[in-house]
């Protein structure tokens, strides 16, 4: 699959962060508006209910609160396949829509960094495309989770219908029984139906509360019916007091409750239990026993409201503070920017403040629309003025084909030339004059490389075994080498001292012609075994075999393998510092971990040790340095 433009791709998918994942405040539409009355707060609660009961069991319960921003996009996309493998796909909106937002930030700001690297290279924006299994494999996944949670809505759907007509059953049964009164059955025919009503699953919202209502009006119609069974009724009365008192008792503890939504949550709850497990007590104690429960119901629900008005000024206190970073952007100068390193500069500073954007906090999306339309104009003006650098830059870098062109060609005619001496300082000054090019286009920069260093090489082939040739004085240095080798096996109980006499011994015999320079290998075993039985530290036995084969390699005049040695030592240090930063980056998951953990200290002995491999390898770094070769 093919990324293209990253611009839009920043658009829809960083919008993401602007919208809470916080369902546990199910704001009305009226969220603001004053409520005067206490029927005016039962109604919300009842409507709120409603919308509880159609989705049943498919809420989403608690879990621990996982940092996806700290996960990379590779274990964002395990973690999403672990979860949907392992739950139900109606429980586990939340953790998706987080991981989402995280994925969704983390890979703009991948298809960021890979489009400046494109555009530096000489590419143009349109042309851009990447690449990304990770990307794929997360896009399947969501496909997979939104087809699940599709089929189950549409299952919930069916459900909630058949549920509906089995209400409209109970409650037709319930009709019939107090219109055809059977003294000697009917109380227990009643009491079957209560129970019938109970095991019903779900109704959607819209017939929730009129269901209930009907139910409920019926069900106190029996009451006031049974006359004829007074015990039956009088003690139905007197456990449904009891139960509905002790509901009282708790809505009213519940305005202590420091956490409004919790308290809110939990009196949806009381209602429920209120409406659909307990039955009427008597007709004289009805409308006094509903004011006193109304009462604590309109207190709670009051200072939800003030909480929801809080919210309104922490939210244009958010909106400001992204307003001020929209400003920043507004106000970012690259009018200075001369070079690809002055814009790569300034494209790492416009990143800090989107990053900058995005931590401030989230908003409502009705809220933050405006702001992020700014957001949007803002960086997209810094993407213009990028833009017109690097089309500039890319009539540059054409001139810079050419130039290397030239270079090829003139390399190329030299490279079977027998005057060693004046073609070798040509094809160096060449060389040189390659470095102080700047870049070309991207999908030229492999073909001419390979060429320009193809012709170099030969020439330097053929250089290398003219001077290689075997003469008498470079046998008798191959000789003299070979029968030192024997009596340096013959060392049993090695020094450090003997060690490095026996080095220097070797480098004063002279330099071995390149094809018998497989006896410096054979050398270099047996001075590493007799290194390894020293008790020396780690860093000085590494640095003692790193130097004696750079310095043979010098004294061979050997600069390609040189070149070479470095690049693989400066690759060693950047592949370490990543596992340093890999390990240290995983100790912030064991932040509330005691210090005696096994894996805390498995993971900082790693650290040391990876720490003092580096120390190592900058120290040959520096040594071949400072080497003129």
């Amino acid at each position: 699959m093919l990324e293209n433009n990253e611009e839009n791709v920043d658009e829809t998918e960083n919008k993401v962060v602007e919208q809470t994942n916080d369902t546990s405040i199910n704001t009305p539409k009226d969220t603001f508006k004053e409520v005067k009355t206490t029927q005016e707060a039962v109604e919300e609660i009842d409507n709120s209910i409603a919308v509880d009961a159609e989705k049943g069991t498919s809420k989403e319960e608690a879990s621990l609160v996982v940092d996806y921003s700290k996960l990379s996009l590779e274990i964002l996309v395990a973690t999403l396949k672990e979860i949907l493998a392992n739950n139900p796909v109606q429980k586990i909106k939340n953790q998706v829509e987080s991981i989402k937002s995280a994925f969704n930030l983390k890979f703009g700001v991948l298809l960021a960094e890979k489009k400046a690297a494109f555009l530096a290279e000489g590419g143009n924006a349109i042309d851009f495309q990447f690449s990304s299994s990770v990307k794929s494999e997360y896009n399947s996944l969501l496909s997979e989770y939104k087809k699940h949670r599709d089929a189950h809505y549409k299952d919930l759907d069916k459900q909630l219908s058949s549920n509906l007509e089995k209400r409209i059953s109970v409650i037709e049964q319930l009709k019939d029984l107090i219109e055809n009164a059977d003294t000697a059955t009917m109380y227990k025919s009643f009491r079957g139906l209560q129970d019938t009503w109970r095991a019903i699953g779900p109704v959607s919202k819209n017939h929730y509360n009129d269901t209930w209502k009907t139910f409920h009006h019926h069900v106190e119609r029996f009451y006031d019916l049974l006359h004829l069974s007074n015990d039956f009724r009088d003690l139905d009365f007197k456990h449904n007091l009891e139960e509905k008192l002790k509901i009282i008792k708790k809505a009213t503890a519940l305005a202590e409750e420091s956490d409004i939504n919790i308290a809110f949550k939990e009196l949806q709850d009381l209602h429920k239990i209120w409406k659909e497990d307990i039955g009427p007590v008597s007709q004289e104690m009805r409308e006094n026993i509903w004011q006193k429960f109304s009462a604590a119901t309109k207190k709670i629900h009051d200072r939800r409201h003030d909480h929801f008005r809080e919210m309104r000024s922490k939210y244009q206190e958010i909106i400001e503070k992204k307003l001020e970073v929209v400003e920043k952007l507004n106000t970012f100068d690259t009018s200075q920017n001369t070079s690809h390193n002055d814009w790569q500069k300034s494209i790492k500073e416009i990143e800090e403040l989107r990053q900058e954007y995005f931590k401030v906090g989230k908003l409502p999306y009705a809220k933050s629309e405006d702001v992020w339309q700014k957001f949007k104009a803002a960086t997209k003006k810094f993407n213009s003025a990028k833009n017109i650098f690097y089309k500039h830059e890319k009539n540059d870098q054409q001139e810079n084909l050419k130039k290397k062109i030239t270079l090829i060609e003139l390399a190329e005619s030299l490279k079977e030339s027998d005057d060693w001496e004046n073609t070798t300082n040509k094809l160096k000054q060449i060389q040189s004059d390659w470095k102080k090019i700047g870049h070309v286009p991207r999908k030229f920069s492999d073909d001419i490389w390979k060429r320009f260093k193809a012709a170099c090489n030969h020439y330097f082939d053929r250089y290398h075994d003219k001077k290689n040739s075997l003469n008498k004085e470079e046998q008798g240095v191959v000789d003299a080498k070979k029968t030192f080798l024997e009596t340096v096996k013959e060392i049993t109980d090695p020094t450090k001292e003997t060690v490095l006499e026996v080095i220097n011994t070797w480098k004063d015999l002279g330099t071995l012609p390149r094809n018998a320079r497989h006896i410096d290998g054979k050398f270099q075993k047996i001075t590493d075994k007799l290194l390894g039985g020293l008790s020396l530290g780690k860093e000085e036995i590494a640095m003692l075999k790193f130097t004696h084969v750079i310095d043979c390699l010098v004294a061979n005049e050997d600069v390609r393998k040189l070149d070479s040695e470095q690049l693989f030592v400066r690759k060693k240090i950047d592949e370490v510092v990543k596992e340093i930063q890999q390990l240290e980056n995983n100790l912030g998951f064991f932040s509330n971990a005691k210090d005696d953990n096994p894996l805390v200290l498995n993971v900082k002995n790693s650290v040391n040790d990876f720490k003092e491999d580096l120390a190592i390898w900058k120290a040959k770094l520096k040594y071949i340095k400072k080497l003129n070769y």
